[in-house]
Protein backbone atom coordinates (compact mmCIF):
# COMPACT_ATOMS: atom_id res chain seq x y z
CA UNK A 1 0.00 0.00 0.00
CA UNK A 2 1.49 3.70 -1.40
CA UNK A 3 2.20 5.72 1.64
CA UNK A 4 0.17 9.17 1.63
CA UNK A 5 2.94 11.72 0.70
CA UNK A 6 0.72 14.38 1.68
CA UNK A 7 0.31 12.90 5.64
CA UNK A 8 4.47 13.12 5.95
CA UNK A 9 5.60 15.11 8.66
CA UNK A 10 5.91 18.46 9.35
CA UNK A 11 9.13 19.74 10.73
CA UNK A 12 7.49 23.08 10.60
CA UNK A 13 4.77 22.26 12.72
CA UNK A 14 6.39 20.59 14.75
CA UNK A 15 9.21 22.91 16.21
CA UNK A 16 6.41 25.85 16.10
CA UNK A 17 4.72 23.66 19.21
CA UNK A 18 8.04 22.67 20.82
CA UNK A 19 9.20 26.34 20.51
CA UNK A 20 5.53 27.66 21.69
CA UNK A 21 5.12 24.56 25.09
CA UNK A 22 9.22 24.39 25.90
CA UNK A 23 9.62 26.33 29.32
CA UNK A 24 13.36 27.16 28.34
CA UNK A 25 11.96 28.46 24.97
CA UNK A 26 9.22 30.46 26.82
CA UNK A 27 11.47 31.99 29.52
CA UNK A 28 14.09 33.32 26.66
CA UNK A 29 11.33 34.65 24.60
CA UNK A 30 12.05 32.77 21.61
CA UNK A 31 9.63 32.92 19.18
CA UNK A 32 9.04 30.60 15.97
CA UNK A 33 9.16 32.39 12.59
CA UNK A 34 8.33 30.96 9.65
CA UNK A 35 10.64 31.07 6.40
CA UNK A 36 9.70 29.64 2.54
CA UNK A 37 13.26 27.97 2.42
CA UNK A 38 16.86 29.65 2.75
CA UNK A 39 16.47 32.47 0.60
CA UNK A 40 13.60 33.28 3.20
CA UNK A 41 16.37 33.65 5.34
CA UNK A 42 15.42 37.43 5.00
CA UNK A 43 12.24 36.88 6.71
CA UNK A 44 13.98 35.58 9.65
CA UNK A 45 16.37 38.29 9.92
CA UNK A 46 13.34 41.00 9.44
CA UNK A 47 11.72 39.41 12.07
CA UNK A 48 13.79 40.11 13.91
CA UNK A 49 13.07 43.55 14.80
CA UNK A 50 10.09 42.54 17.03
CA UNK A 51 11.88 39.35 18.59
CA UNK A 52 15.93 38.94 19.55
CA UNK A 53 15.35 34.75 20.12
CA UNK A 54 14.05 32.58 17.57
CA UNK A 55 13.87 29.26 15.89
CA UNK A 56 12.56 28.48 12.20
CA UNK A 57 12.91 25.61 10.13
CA UNK A 58 13.61 24.99 6.31
CA UNK A 59 11.64 22.38 4.83
CA UNK A 60 13.71 22.15 2.18
CA UNK A 61 13.72 19.74 -1.24
CA UNK A 62 16.88 18.18 -0.66
CA UNK A 63 16.86 14.68 -0.50
CA UNK A 64 16.18 11.50 -2.54
CA UNK A 65 14.25 8.37 -3.24
CA UNK A 66 16.13 4.83 -2.82
CA UNK A 67 15.41 2.19 -5.15
CA UNK A 68 17.10 -0.93 -3.58
CA UNK A 69 15.21 -3.74 -1.66
CA UNK A 70 13.14 -1.08 0.46
CA UNK A 71 12.42 1.77 -1.49
CA UNK A 72 12.72 4.82 0.25
CA UNK A 73 11.99 8.83 0.18
CA UNK A 74 14.31 10.87 2.09
CA UNK A 75 13.82 14.48 3.04
CA UNK A 76 15.87 16.50 4.92
CA UNK A 77 14.21 19.65 7.42
CA UNK A 78 16.68 22.46 8.65
CA UNK A 79 16.59 23.57 11.96
CA UNK A 80 18.17 26.91 12.83
CA UNK A 81 17.64 28.41 16.41
CA UNK A 82 19.15 32.05 17.00
CA UNK A 83 20.02 34.32 19.40
CA UNK A 84 21.15 38.39 19.67
CA UNK A 85 23.21 39.18 21.70
CA UNK A 86 25.84 42.54 21.60
CA UNK A 87 27.72 42.90 19.39
CA UNK A 88 31.44 41.24 19.67
CA UNK A 89 31.04 40.82 23.07
CA UNK A 90 32.44 37.07 23.05
CA UNK A 91 30.91 36.36 26.52
CA UNK A 92 27.35 36.98 25.54
CA UNK A 93 28.29 34.59 22.22
CA UNK A 94 29.16 31.98 24.45
CA UNK A 95 26.46 32.50 26.98
CA UNK A 96 23.78 32.69 24.02
CA UNK A 97 25.66 29.00 22.50
CA UNK A 98 25.19 27.35 25.81
CA UNK A 99 21.48 28.46 25.70
CA UNK A 100 21.37 26.89 22.15
CA UNK A 101 22.86 23.79 22.83
CA UNK A 102 21.06 22.59 25.70
CA UNK A 103 17.11 24.05 23.94
CA UNK A 104 18.90 22.03 21.17
CA UNK A 105 19.27 19.02 23.65
CA UNK A 106 15.54 19.41 25.02
CA UNK A 107 13.95 19.50 21.40
CA UNK A 108 15.91 15.99 20.86
CA UNK A 109 14.56 14.62 23.86
CA UNK A 110 10.88 15.68 22.92
CA UNK A 111 12.15 14.57 19.44
CA UNK A 112 12.59 10.66 20.87
CA UNK A 113 9.19 10.65 21.89
CA UNK A 114 8.39 11.82 18.27
CA UNK A 115 10.18 9.40 16.48
CA UNK A 116 8.01 6.32 17.86
CA UNK A 117 5.00 7.98 16.77
CA UNK A 118 6.54 8.31 13.26
CA UNK A 119 7.60 4.99 13.08
CA UNK A 120 4.01 3.92 13.39
CA UNK A 121 3.19 5.47 10.22
CA UNK A 122 6.39 4.13 8.00
CA UNK A 123 8.29 7.32 8.66
CA UNK A 124 11.92 6.99 10.11
CA UNK A 125 14.25 9.84 11.60
CA UNK A 126 17.46 9.65 11.06
CA UNK A 127 18.98 9.02 14.47
CA UNK A 128 22.08 11.11 13.95
CA UNK A 129 21.07 15.11 14.49
CA UNK A 130 24.41 16.97 14.89
CA UNK A 131 24.38 20.68 16.08
CA UNK A 132 26.54 22.86 14.38
CA UNK A 133 27.14 26.70 14.69
CA UNK A 134 26.46 29.27 11.53
CA UNK A 135 29.24 31.79 10.81
CA UNK A 136 28.32 34.24 13.69
CA UNK A 137 29.34 37.05 10.61
CA UNK A 138 26.48 35.65 8.42
CA UNK A 139 24.16 38.23 11.27
CA UNK A 140 26.44 40.18 13.35
CA UNK A 141 25.56 40.34 16.85
CA UNK A 142 24.14 36.88 16.63
CA UNK A 143 24.46 33.57 17.78
CA UNK A 144 22.87 31.29 15.14
CA UNK A 145 22.93 27.00 14.75
CA UNK A 146 21.42 24.93 13.28
CA UNK A 147 20.83 21.31 12.81
CA UNK A 148 19.30 18.80 9.59
CA UNK A 149 16.76 16.31 10.49
CA UNK A 150 16.11 13.20 8.04
CA UNK A 151 12.98 11.45 7.76
CA UNK A 152 12.97 8.29 5.57
CA UNK A 153 9.48 7.86 4.44
CA UNK A 154 9.33 3.74 2.96
CA UNK A 155 7.41 3.66 -0.32
CA UNK A 156 5.62 1.22 -2.93
CA UNK A 157 7.40 1.60 -6.09
CA UNK A 158 5.63 -1.62 -7.56
CA UNK A 159 5.51 -0.74 -11.12
CA UNK A 160 1.45 -0.55 -12.14
CA UNK A 161 1.16 -0.59 -15.98
CA UNK A 162 -2.42 0.47 -15.11
CA UNK A 163 -0.26 3.93 -14.28
CA UNK A 164 1.24 4.25 -18.14
CA UNK A 165 -0.08 4.83 -21.22
CA UNK A 166 1.24 1.81 -23.67
CA UNK A 167 0.46 3.77 -26.81
CA UNK A 168 3.44 4.76 -28.43
CA UNK A 169 3.07 8.43 -29.95
CA UNK A 170 4.33 8.42 -33.77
Amino acid sequence: MPVNLKKVWSATDFFKSLTERNLLAVSKGFRFVQVSGLDGLEEAVASMQNTANFVFVVENAAGYTNLDNTPHTRRVRSVFIAMRHKHEDMQAHRRCMDIIAELHRQFCSALILERTRLEENMQYLDPRITLQEVSRYLIPGTAICMFEIAVDTYIDLSYNPEEWNTQQNS
